[in-house]
């Protein structure tokens, strides 16, 4: 997701905590868009690992980074292709609408294209996968959260909004679908991960 350029603010800094939740985003969103390459499961591999904080976020944290550091990349870029792009249907679909009931009418990719740009925010140039795809709306917490091309971080409010409608109707059920199917290993670990980070998200909205 790029920022419209119709739309210029003041970036203000992010605090320590802020640029953790915008690095969970980024993470799952790159581990969602494509399989992960060498250099970002090697750099996964030397990750420092969670000492405070949530216990179950620390532990799913820790057996991801210890996966990496052990996963053949090619085995990876298999389970990534079996998971979620496969020969006619994928065995896990990407896309929230498939875990939120859509219909044709009133999608909720209509929905995202509207909020985006209420928001004012746009589509990367070049992205070919629809609006709900977990990859782009995990993205698009990344910018709502730290801000980035000269934009500053939206609200928590505007988060919250953001969230609540297109990221938690769908993705628990999202994440368990990845952890149980047969072809899962790696992203098994990366479900958990996203599992303990969004829970934390939703006690965090939740007190907001």
């Amino acid at each position: 997701m790029e920022t419209a350029v119709a739309r210029v603010e003041i970036a203000r800094p992010t605090s320590p905590e802020e640029a953790a939740r915008a690095d969970f985003y980024a993470l799952l969103a790159a581990l969602l868009h494509h399989a992960p390459e060498g250099k970002l499961l090697r750099t996964l591999a030397l990750a420092a690992p969670i000492e405070d904080g949530d216990p179950a976020l620390a532990r799913a944290w820790g057996e991801l980074v210890a996966a990496a550091g052990v996963v053949d990349e090619e085995a990876v870029a298999e389970e990534f292709e079996a998971l979620f792009v496969g020969v006619g249907k994928a065995k896990v679909s990407s896309f929230a609408g498939h875990y939120d009931g859509a219909t044709a009418v009133e999608h909720p990719r209509v929905r995202i294209i509207r909020d985006l740009a209420e928001l004012g925010l746009a589509r990367a140039e070049g992205a070919n996968e629809p609006e709900d795809h977990f990859a782009g709306l995990f993205d698009t917490l990344r910018v709502l959260v730290a801000g980035g091309a000269g934009r500053s971080p939206a609200a928590i409010a505007e988060q919250k909004r953001f969230y609540e409608a297109h990221v938690k109707p769908g993705a628990a059920k999202f994440f368990a679908a990845v952890r149980a199917a047969p072809e899962s290993n790696f992203y098994r670990k990366v479900a958990a991960l996203g599992e303990a980070f969004l829970a934390i998200e939703n006690e965090s909205f939740n007190l907001g």
